[in-house]
């Protein structure tokens, strides 16, 4: 699978949990890291647990496993590392805090026709 069908394939799994403000950026150009950064938020500490667990459910599916997730136990932010993508999944206050959309501004963001709960690409 390509690393975008991949990243696209996340973003749709994000969503199946209703993610909030989900955001997809083409980081390869800039980092080594990974080609992709998912980065999405959920409204409770709660929340962003179930849709990191529905993540590693529906990518074993799929036929992967992340190299490493770190964050789950306390649920503020959730980083799940699959290779070619990095997903990062805040509780919505945290997001805000750190505001990895800031720092990846020069990053190009991939355009996509999923919706999150608000209603904003």
């Amino acid at each position: 699978m390509e690393p975008l069908d991949k990243a696209l394939l996340c973003l749709k799994i994000i969503l199946e949990r209703k993610a909030l403000d989900p955001v997809l950026f083409e980081v390869g150009q800039l980092t080594s890291i990974a080609d992709y950064f998912l980065i999405t938020s959920g409204s409770s500490s709660r929340q962003v647990q179930a849709i990191s667990q529905h993540v590693m459910k529906r990518m074993k599916e799929e036929g992967f496993r992340p190299y490493g997730v770190e964050g789950e136990q306390e649920g503020h932010w959730v980083l799940m590392d699959y290779g070619d993508i990095v997903i990062h999944i805040f509780y919505h206050p945290v997001r805000a805090f750190y505001d990895l959309e800031g720092l990846w501004v020069e990053a190009p963001r991939v355009e996509h026709s999923y919706r999150g709960d608000s209603g904003e690409n």
